[in-house]
């Protein structure tokens, strides 16, 4: 009889499984460096393109809303071309992505930047359908999660220095003068639009250097031992042990697991990339607020260490998601309703960022357990189900567009109630939602 962990874990040597993961690393560092360095772009963008709130945060749902557009496009690109080469062309995608910013910042056209950031989000979205099934079938499904975990870490350490690589080459220390004067109109005119082209201008460099990179690791990809993994013999496998059904709608863990993806994504992405406008609404520079993202996937950062140290040893990977939705709540609570000057880490601000800072935390072990719970069992329809939890991941798109919305029309502290219906909601799914296994049985 075959055995659940015999069903998700292809034949693989020790040798060619740690070749395997540390590749995986490797994507997923550049995931992190690509996606997380969104945080500092919208603020400067915001200045150097004289934007609003809620168009600034149109660089979240230029990138996120690929993912949407592009999850099934790439897997059927995946089928026809094989995994590595697949991903070479991923990466090649993101290097057009970043090249585009040279153009865009030669005109300063937000709308150029929106289609690099777009293409960018192209080549993620190819990447992602690739490697989150790889990395949950290469071992047993019981320790998904602690392997996700490790390529959260590789993630949300390339998150950390991603800002602050991109603030030491496009920052200056005389800089929070400028923008306040640029923020109170205090400087017009031929010298306003000078100063403009200047600031936008900054980002070339760094994405050129990025395209070059990205370009050149496609190669490395494409020329690695990694191993190709025939997912459609796992599906087969996988076919002899699960009910037949025709219909991938037909698994309703995969569509309500699909929703909670789309809502943490976006809760985890709101937590990173407004962090920064939150602490400008306290009176701090763009200069010293620019660690504040790092802080908060430190965070993360530790999160993927305890799950890759207790998951699934000391507790399971369901009950880690029960505790990390839950506390998700319960500092969204903090950050709409604590309040009080405190200074740490050398900042003097309210004390409702820390909740902020702290939700990284919970944040990091909630993508880790809602992905192997709504593709169990899903036999034939793998490849159709992770596309559909990729395209989920869109909810990085959306949900920042809401709180803009938000922002704009009352305050960036009030922003933040967008987090509480969606806590609701991943608690749900961490409880109930990945156990139904028939529409029916909600009835």
């Amino acid at each position: 009889m075959t055995t659940q962990n015999e069903t998700h874990a292809p034949i693989m040597n020790k040798k060619n499984f740690i070749i395997s993961i540390a590749i995986m690393g490797g994507l997923f560092f550049t995931f992190g460096f690509v996606s997380w360095v969104n945080a500092i772009l919208i603020p400067y963008f915001r200045i150097s393109c004289e934007l609003t709130h809620f168009q600034s945060y149109l660089v979240t749902f230029a990138f996120y809303i690929a993912y949407f557009v592009m999850a099934i496009p790439a897997s059927i690109l995946l089928n026809k071309f094989g995994f590595k080469k697949g991903m070479m062309y991923g990466l090649w995608a993101m290097a057009l992505g970043a090249l585009l910013f040279v153009p865009a910042a030669s005109t300063r056209t937000y709308g150029l930047f929106l289609t690099g950031l777009f293409t960018l989000g192209t080549g993620l979205a190819i990447l992602q359908t690739a490697a989150n099934p790889y990395v949950t079938i290469i071992g047993p499904i019981e320790s998904a999660a602690r392997r996700i975990s490790i390529m959260g870490l590789c993630n949300k350490f390339a998150g950390i220095i991603s800002p602050l690589i991109f603030a030491a080459l496009v920052l200056r220390t005389t800089d929070n003068e400028l923008f306040a004067q640029l923020n109170q109109n205090l400087i017009v005119g031929p010298e306003r639009e000078a100063i403009l082209d200047e600031l936008i201008r900054r980002v070339m460099l760094p994405y050129t250097g990025l395209a070059i990179l990205l370009f050149l690791f496609g190669i490395g990809i494409y020329r690695s031992p990694l191993p190709e993994i025939n997912t459609r013999q796992v599906n087969n496998e996988e076919d002899s042990t699960v009910t037949e059904k025709n219909s991938i709608l037909q698994y309703p863990h995969l569509i309500l697991g699909a929703l909670a993806i789309f809502l943490h994504v976006g809760t985890q992405v709101i937590a990173i990339d407004t962090i920064i406008g939150y602490a400008e609404s306290m009176g701090i520079g763009l200069v010293e607020a620019k660690v504040f993202p790092s802080y908060t996937l430190t965070c993360t950062l530790i999160g993927y260490f305890l799950g890759v140290l207790f998951i699934p040893k000391v507790i399971s990977q369901t009950r880690a998601l029960i505790l990390c939705t839950t506390l998700g709540l319960i500092f969204s609570l903090g950050v709409i309703f604590a309040s009080g000057d405190i200074t740490l880490f050398g900042h003097r601000t309210d004390l409702s960022i820390w909740f902020l800072v702290l939700m990284g935390l919970p944040n990091a072990l909630i993508y880790a357990g809602i992905w192997p719970l709504a593709i169990n069992g899903l036999g034939r329809f793998t490849n159709l189900g992770s596309s559909l939890l990729v395209m989920g991941l869109c909810g990085n798109a959306f949900l920042p567009m809401i709180y803009g919305i938000l922002a704009d029309h009352y305050d960036v502290r009030t922003g933040y109630w967008v987090l509480i219906p969606c806590f609701l909601y991943l608690i749900f799914f961490a409880i109930w939602g990945h156990k139904i296994k028939n529409w029916k049985s909600i009835k």
